[in-house]
Formats: C-alpha cells, structure tokens, sequence
C-alpha cells in the first residue's frame, strides 16, 4: 500500500483506528481487518457511540435485520447495521445467531 490512509468519518464506514471490515483493505490502512459475521437484530436493540449503556444513542435498530458483527469485546459488539449502514455498538444480548 502506498501513500497516506485516508481519514474516515465515524458512523459512516466500519473502520475505527485498529480495525476495518475486510471490504476496506487496500482503501484504509489498519493493523487488523475483520470478516463480519452477520447476526440478527432483536427488538430493541440500540446502536451506541461506545461500549457502555449510558452511551449516546445512534439509533434504534430495526428487529430482525443483520448486523455485522467486526468485533466483540465483553457485552459489546462493534460493527455494521447490513452492508452499508450505521456503525457502532450493540450490546451482545440484543444479538441472536442467524437461521
């Protein structure tokens, strides 16, 4: 990869300063990019601007989408509302395995 990465604006791609959907290989530059794995969307679920639930909300999510999960670090997980949505956190219990 030659010159500089590119800054992207939070919310927009899934891309944060360690990690990247393996879609964005080549376009940003990270130490890791993750295959997301897709989860289905309880009701009730809220997207988070960090890993804590006094986080400021995103967005309601809506029930029975996927969400692509790129990383999972204690009760959260980080990643992608379908392939093009919001970015964010999602508490892992609001998560169900896909059919």
């Amino acid at each position: 990869m030659t010159g500089p990465s590119v800054t992207a604006d939070p919310g927009c791609l899934p891309v944060r300063g360690d990690l990247a959907h393996i879609k964005l290989a080549g376009l940003y530059f990270v130490p890791h990019y993750a295959v997301p794995m897709p989860r289905r969307i309880a009701p009730g679920a809220v997207l988070r601007v960090m890993s804590r639930a006094d986080a400021d909300p995103i967005r309601e999510l809506p029930a029975g989408e996927i969400f692509n999960v790129l990383d999972i670090a204690g009760n959260w997980a980080w990643g992608q509302l379908g392939e093009d949505g919001h970015v964010g956190y999602v508490a892992l219990d609001a998560l169900e395995a896909q059919d």
